[in-house]
């Protein structure tokens, strides 16, 4: 059975906020409000597997304290660009 398109831009949403560490909650959250509905299929499913990711490791890829994996590389400094200022590298 397929996940209707809405329930599961509902439950990425979801698990946007709900992270571990606020600050990826912040980060995730404002991504998700403002670019989930408009995503490709392709586009979610690049997304759901990022949200796979350790909130560690996905923190510092976004305030750049390391490089992202090549297959996240992309999403990544999209999220970045609109997470300028809730970020300060260590």
């Amino acid at each position: 059975m397929t996940e209707d398109r809405s329930i599961r831009i509902k439950r990425l949403a979801m698990r946007s906020m709900r992270r571990g560490i606020k600050e990826m909650d912040l980060i995730l959250s404002a991504y998700a409000d403002t670019h989930l509905a408009a995503m490709s299929e392709a586009e979610l499913e690049a997304y759901e597997a990022l949200l796979e990711e350790n909130d560690q490791d996905l923190y510092q890829w976004v305030s750049g304290q390391i490089q992202a994996p090549d297959e996240h590389a992309a999403l990544i400094a999209r999220i970045a660009e609109g997470a300028h200022g809730l970020t300060r590298p260590a």
